[in-house]
């Protein structure tokens, strides 16, 4: 019984603090550290325990149609830090002709974030650079509309909200305040038809 003791206490002391703090420390699935917090719409961490927005999965292989409508759909609700999170997949796993694109895109749901949890000077910094960004993807590959977003009208959205919380000095209200990727309609139907599946 005391062997067994001292042989746990001499395993406890052979260990570093490095390996106690990596036990201890957020991983996902494939070992990568990952903090595992709770977090709300805007992805500001929460305390541990407290109900959160569940998070996006990383590394989803999305259509651009799926990509289009999920980042959608979070940006309605008011959860631009997620739909960043949605282009960010698209970024990283699409053909690299549109990588710059979709990097232009993060950038604005990224912008609106800041925007919204009242970075005021980031979150207007942010808006622009996304616009800039895809403009320039739109001028570059000659496709104003590429999967049916509305580019210019993004482009449009984001410097009108850099333009308004500069002004105002205030943070925004995201899901009130989140652009129509594909304009005005929103709907599929405005897809041309050599972006359409099937």
């Amino acid at each position: 019984m005391g062997s067994t003791g001292s042989k746990g206490s001499a395993e406890h002391a052979g260990s570093t603090s490095a390996d106690r703090a990596s036990e201890t420390r957020d991983r996902d699935s494939e070992g990568r550290a990952r903090n595992a917090r709770p977090r709300d719409g805007l992805g500001r961490p929460l305390p541990y325990g407290t109900d959160g927005v569940p998070r996006q999965p990383e590394g989803v292989v999305r259509t651009p149609e799926e990509t289009v409508a999920e980042a959608q759909r979070l940006l309605d609700e008011g959860k631009p830090f997620h739909a960043h999170e949605v282009f960010e997949d698209a970024w990283k796993s699409g053909p690299d002709t549109e990588r710059e694109l979709w990097r232009g895109l993060a950038q604005l749901a990224v912008g609106l974030t800041h925007a919204a949890r009242g970075n005021i000077t980031g979150g207007a910094r942010l808006l622009r650079r996304g616009a800039g960004a895809t403009d320039t993807w739109a001028s570059g590959s000659g496709q104003p509309l590429p999967h049916g977003i509305d580019l210019e009208g993004i482009a449009t959205w984001a410097r009108e909200v850099a333009q308004d919380v500069e002004r105002d000095g205030r943070a925004v209200d995201a899901g009130a305040r989140a652009p129509r990727l594909r304009g005005a309609g929103g709907g599929p139907e405005q897809i041309p038809e050599q972006g359409r599946g099937g």
